[in-house]
């Protein structure tokens, strides 16, 4: 993401232009972009001019639109499958996303308060000015956005007998670029030839579609992951150094020696990327990234749920309780919530991770385009790991106990007042 333009003063009026590049900026700009906002960029909308002959002539041109948001559609996007040579490939295309709401800027060619939708494209600025102001969570957004040299750290075949789907992992997403679905013959006693075509028609296509799908050669991926239950990992890994070294790929050869990695999964699903991202193997060579510190901290949160509930929460109001009493060593919270159309709700949630950090805890914003991310989201969307174990109900007690201290003190005071 480019940042072309920001002004935001100490109050958090103001406005950012950004120009995204790629999918992931895509993800950021829905990140940033609520209900009331104003946004600026330009579209194509369809006009209609009339001669002086009184022929209606229809046209379409390009203009500068701003809308105030009523409605942000986000899709990571999808292609049909296609058959060919007994191999089932579904191809991902790029993310999209979708503004929508009246036109709230004088135009010749819209009347001020018509419904218009922007499309939001790669190389094409946008102007974003909060409607309730820019608070510490979306600007740390754009700070984070603008940050050079992202991209896919990690790609990954998660793969089965017959099965892959190909991953590239980024700091916020993780996007599935093509699945693989290849017919095996079963193997028996009379037709394990059968069998054994069967694989090596899959472990050509799989090949095929790494060269296509994978950007090996891209010196900012830092591992490529091939994941599997049994030994299908085993078997893909040696076809494709076998193979490269037939065709006299150094690159590829050199990519696979230095950053691949073989792990074990309990099934060839892309929620199995959980798993692999909290291996040791991975998580000792990822440790920087931002998805691997989700992965941990998630599984981190999980054992102490199970082995010392008492400093294990989750849920909204049990996490605002604890972060009340300044117990909180590290927030797992979702992006998710970020994204309330309630104002209120989602100022609420910017001040827990305010209050969490200025008592030195650590937050962890988990994306829910990564899979620990949509596994935290079927836990509330939030949770935490206390510095301290606290009882649930006594900490509820102690809060109905404060409570009707307080109605009793008003009583009180509306009983002297004169």
């Amino acid at each position: 993401m480019k940042l072309i333009n920001k002004f935001i003063d100490k109050h958090g009026a103001g406005h950012v232009t950004l120009r995204p590049e790629d999918d992931e900026d895509m993800w950021h700009l829905y990140n940033l972009i609520q209900n009331d906002d104003f946004v600026r960029s330009s579209a194509i909308r369809g006009v209609k001019t009339v001669s002086s002959t009184g022929s209606t002539e229809s046209h379409r041109v390009r203009l500068n639109l701003t809308i105030q948001v009523k409605r942000v559609d986000f899709a990571a996007g999808g292609a049909p499958s296609n058959q060919e040579s007994g191999a089932k490939d579904e191809d991902v295309s790029t993310a999209s996303l979708h503004v929508s709401g009246p036109v709230t800027s004088e135009n010749p060619h819209v009347k001020l308060g018509a419904h218009h939708t922007l499309d939001l494209e790669a190389n094409r600025d946008v102007r974003i000015e909060k409607y309730g102001g820019w608070d510490s969570v979306a600007i740390a957004r754009v700070e984070e956005s603008i940050i050079p040299g992202k991209g896919a750290e990690v790609a990954a075949i998660v793969c089965g007998e017959g099965v892959a789907a190909f991953c590239l992992l980024s700091q916020h997403m993780t996007l599935v670029t093509h699945r693989l679905n290849v017919q095996i013959p079963r193997k028996s006693s009379s037709g394990a030839s059968q069998h054994d075509k069967g694989l090596g028609k899959f472990y050509s296509a799989l090949y095929e579609s790494f060269l296509r799908h994978i950007p090996y050669a891209n010196v900012a991926l830092r591992a490529i992951v091939i994941a599997s239950p049994g030994w299908v990992r085993d078997a893909v890994y040696d076809f494709m150094i076998s193979e490269a070294t037939k065709r006299g790929d150094k690159v590829l050869l050199k990519a696979l020696k230095e950053k691949c990695l073989k792990v074990h999964i309990s099934s060839p699903h892309v929620h199995s990327l959980v798993e692999v991202l909290k291996s040791p193997e991975v998580t000792s060579q990822l440790k920087e990234t931002k998805f691997a510190r989700e992965g941990v901290a998630l599984d981190r949160f999980f054992k102490m749920l199970g082995n010392d509930e008492l400093r294990a929460w989750y849920g909204p109001d049990h996490v605002c309780l604890a972060a009340d009493r300044g117990a909180i060593g590290t927030l797992l919270i979702s992006d998710d919530l970020f994204r309330s159309s309630d104002p209120a709700t989602r100022k609420k949630y910017v001040d827990v991770v305010e209050a969490v950090q200025q008592k030195g805890g650590e937050v962890v914003i988990f994306s829910s385009m990564h899979e620990s991310g949509q596994q935290l989201n079927q836990l509330t969307g939030i949770a935490a790991i206390l510095t301290f174990p606290l009882d649930v109900e006594v900490v509820e007690a102690e809060e109905r106990e404060a409570a009707e201290e307080e109605v009793r003190r008003q009583q009180e005071t509306e009983s002297t007042d004169p």
